[in-house]
């Protein structure tokens, strides 16, 4: 008996927390107590010069408890004319605020990111997953009702020299960066157990504003998400540049996550 309960209530947690994965960010919601989460993000990015890059950047995750969670990544890419480890980041969330409903609840988390890289400094955007050394801290947002999910995040970012290169004296070194999220299940309309499979659509607006300067940038990311047998996750994502005043990388992108969930390996 007791453990046909505990598994109700970890199915009414999987799927209902399945509706607010968002591709491109995080949700204030953490990953379940003792899970720990593999993910490969393979991402193909371009821009109007013609140049391509590859980026692969593998990912452990960890839920700590029901308000802590934290990530460890490393970044993998060719931007040298060569595929190579670039640098890593660690990750951490705390979940300070919940309300929740028969149908819908709401979050509010406070998140942190600092991070190591080793490759010249070609833009003027700082991004510290994958690009910049520095650190990232911020407020996250997030509001269920019934199959629709919002996110909203704002954070200071802060970019600090990539090992021997310097900086550029000239460039905004920080910046505020914000996002919403806005996430619809299309399949099932009605769960009848763990082996459905979540079908996620969803948009996501993703911005920055350089402190020194002034310059922005402002982006759009369609995105689609399968999530099987409530453990394996599969999202497929296309990044465009809707304008931009500042030097980038890369203005358009492919994404591509795969990612697997471990319940209950820790206590």
């Amino acid at each position: 008996m007791k453990y046909s309960i505990l598994l109700v209530l970890a199915f009414f947690t999987i799927q209902i927390n399945a509706q607010e994965l968002f591709v491109m960010t995080e949700p204030a919601s953490n990953m379940p107590t003792g899970a720990i989460g593999v993910r490969q993000a393979s991402m193909l990015t371009w821009n109007k010069q013609g140049e391509t890059n590859f980026h692969a950047m593998p990912e452990v995750m960890w839920g700590v408890n029901k308000n802590w969670m934290v990530h460890a990544t490393a970044f993998l890419n060719n931007t040298q004319d060569q595929f190579k480890l670039q640098g890593g980041s660690v990750y951490a969330k705390y979940r300070f605020f919940s309300s929740d409903d028969l149908h819908s609840h709401f979050r509010l988390a406070a998140y942190g990111r600092l991070s190591t890289n080793s490759a010249p400094i070609f833009q003027e955007e700082i991004e510290t997953m994958g690009m910049n050394s520095g650190y990232e801290t911020g407020l996250v947002a997030t509001q269920l009702v019934n199959k629709t999910a919002i996110s909203a995040t704002v954070s200071y970012e802060r970019a600090l020299n990539n090992g021997d290169f310097i900086f550029p004296a000239l460039q905004s070194n920080s910046g505020l960066n914000y996002s919403l999220s806005i996430g619809q299940l299309l399949h099932p309309r009605k769960y009848t157990s763990f082996e459905q499979t979540n079908i996620n659509a969803m948009v996501e607006f993703l911005g920055q504003r350089l402190n020194e300067n002034g310059k922005s940038y402002l982006d759009v990311v369609p995105s689609i998400q399968f999530i099987v047998n409530s453990q394996a996750r599969i999202d497929l994502a296309y990044r465009h540049q809707l304008y931009s005043e500042m030097s980038r990388m890369a203005t358009n992108s492919v994404l591509l996550k795969l990612e697997y969930t471990f319940f209950n390996t820790t206590k």
